[in-house]
């Protein structure tokens, strides 16, 4: 039985399209990647979410001053790129390169850790990471309702993979609801 397409432990969103671009099938794309290069070069296969849209194979691919342009294989006019909007965009985490600094993660890698306070109380579970200027994690409590973290080393000096969890040395007032 295989993971669903947005499965984090399967594959990683690298893009959601936006509105279409033209009348010939281009789309608008909110690119989720460091190497949109790669991720988006002509021939690269996408999965997608939902899971009837795709797979998509990037036809033509351009930049229209900061926003990227895709094509894709069979989209040929306005109105079936518009079908596509809000359509995720996924690959395989198989397909992902080794990171080489230690202290580096992919946000697919974070989601689901146990969070910890130093003394050992557990606080949650990272439920997402959100990039809104400094990186965030999304800490679902256990006793309720949602902490956003800064992830810095200074507040989570450790993160554990093999272990499934990280430590949370909070500054005062970051508990506090």
């Amino acid at each position: 039985m295989s993971a669903a397409p947005n499965d984090p432990t399967d594959t990683v969103v690298v893009g959601r399209i936006g509105r279409p671009h033209g009348v010939g099938g281009e789309v608008t794309v909110e690119v989720r990647t460091d190497d949109p290069d790669l991720r988006f070069a002509t021939g690269a296969v996408l999965r997608t979410d939902p899971a009837d849209r795709g797979p998509l194979t990037v036809a033509g691919r351009r930049w229209h001053r900061e926003v990227l342009l895709l094509a894709f294989e069979g989209v040929g006019s306005r109105e079936a790129a518009e079908e596509l909007r809000n359509t995720e965009l996924h690959v395989p985490v198989a397909e992902l390169p080794a990171l080489e600094d230690p202290d580096v993660f992919y946000d697919h890698q974070l989601v689901g850790l146990a969070a910890h306070l130093p003394d050992g109380t557990e606080l949650g579970t990272v439920d997402a990471v959100r990039h809104e200027g400094a990186d965030l994690l999304v800490v679902r409590r256990v006793e309720g309702g949602e902490l956003l973290v800064p992830f810095v080393t200074a507040i989570v000096p450790t993160v554990d993979l093999a272990g499934g969890s990280l430590v949370v040395d909070p500054p005062e007032g970051l508990l506090d609801l």
